[in-house]
């Protein structure tokens, strides 16, 4: 079975976050559980959290089905210490804020080296694999601490793939390996695969032959015990442009058939598949739309 929403407004509070997904017929939605442009944030208050559960307990969605977000300022393979220092303690605070929400998913980029390396220089590509390579380790790093600071809890940190724009790693399903080769304990650890950004890194969904390829290349490479959610998107660029923009679904490069194909995937059943898509207003007709390709 599926479970569709959206990135759903927490204005007001996060209690809200529920009764926004309610309004668009969401049977999953994902939310910022703070200001997502600052570090700071006031501590959730009793009377917040209570209100979110009850509101979610009222929308019939499960808290399964919720995919909470992190700052994004947060750069936990950030090249400067204090930067990183920073960046990990409000990784754990957004954990803590999760569990405090009886949430089981935090998903979040995994970070970006930051170097800059001349294309002109002669060993251009021994550098950024080097810089890649050890950003990746300061990631998978940074998660191990986090999952120690928060080891009576059982929030999964969820590792998002991007388009690999700029210096963004986890373009690659191999960086989503190897981050997760180097964490601990596995349990606490998943996948957040955005459609737009798989397409931008390079991998094409648009055909069934091109789709069972990148999917097939995910299971391989990642395993799919750790696809936890999706983020479904069309987008506005082209196949391995390497940049990020969402765009409305069937309206962009991707076209309607990925997502038919994901819709029919039972390997997507039972995870929060939510839209990111650029027009809010129309979202109950996209979710609407996401239902309707499903095969009887």
């Amino acid at each position: 079975m599926k479970f569709v929403g959206a990135h759903v407004s927490a204005s007001g509070g996060v209690e809200n976050a529920p009764l926004n997904a309610m309004k668009i017929g969401a049977k999953a939605f994902a939310l910022f559980t703070k200001n997502q442009r600052q570090w700071v944030a006031k501590p959730l208050t009793e009377a917040s959290i209570e209100a979110f559960k009850a509101n979610l307990a009222s929308s019939g969605i499960l808290p399964k089905h919720v995919l909470p977000h992190d700052s994004y300022l947060i750069n936990l393979g950030h090249p400067e210490a204090d930067k990183l220092e920073k960046s990990r303690t409000s990784f754990i605070e957004e954990l803590k804020r999760c569990e405090q929400l009886g949430l089981d998913k935090l998903n979040f980029h995994p970070g970006s080296h930051l170097v800059k390396i001349p294309k002109r220089d002669p060993q251009y590509e021994e550098k950024l694999i080097e810089a890649e390579l050890h950003c990746l380790d300061v990631i998978a790093e940074s998660m191990n601490l986090a999952i120690e600071a928060t080891q009576d809890s059982n929030v999964k940190l969820v590792i998002e793939n991007t388009a690999g724009q700029g210096s963004n790693l986890g373009y690659r399903f191999e960086h989503l390996a190897h981050i997760i080769d180097k964490i601990e304990d596995k349990s606490r650890v998943g996948v957040c695969l955005d459609t737009c950004h798989t397409f931008t890194a390079g991998y094409d969904l648009r055909t069934r032959e091109a789709y069972e390829e990148t999917m097939d290349a995910f299971g391989r490479i990642v395993g799919f015990e750790y696809l936890s959610g999706m983020h479904i998107n069309d987008s506005k660029p082209k196949l391995g442009s390497r940049v990020d923009r969402h765009h409305s679904l069937g309206e962009g490069e991707i076209g309607w058939d990925a997502f038919r194909f994901i819709m029919n995937d039972p390997r997507m059943d039972d995870i929060p598949l939510i839209l990111e898509t650029i027009d809010e207003s129309i979202w109950d007709r996209e979710i609407e739309a996401l239902y309707a390709l499903i095969k009887s």
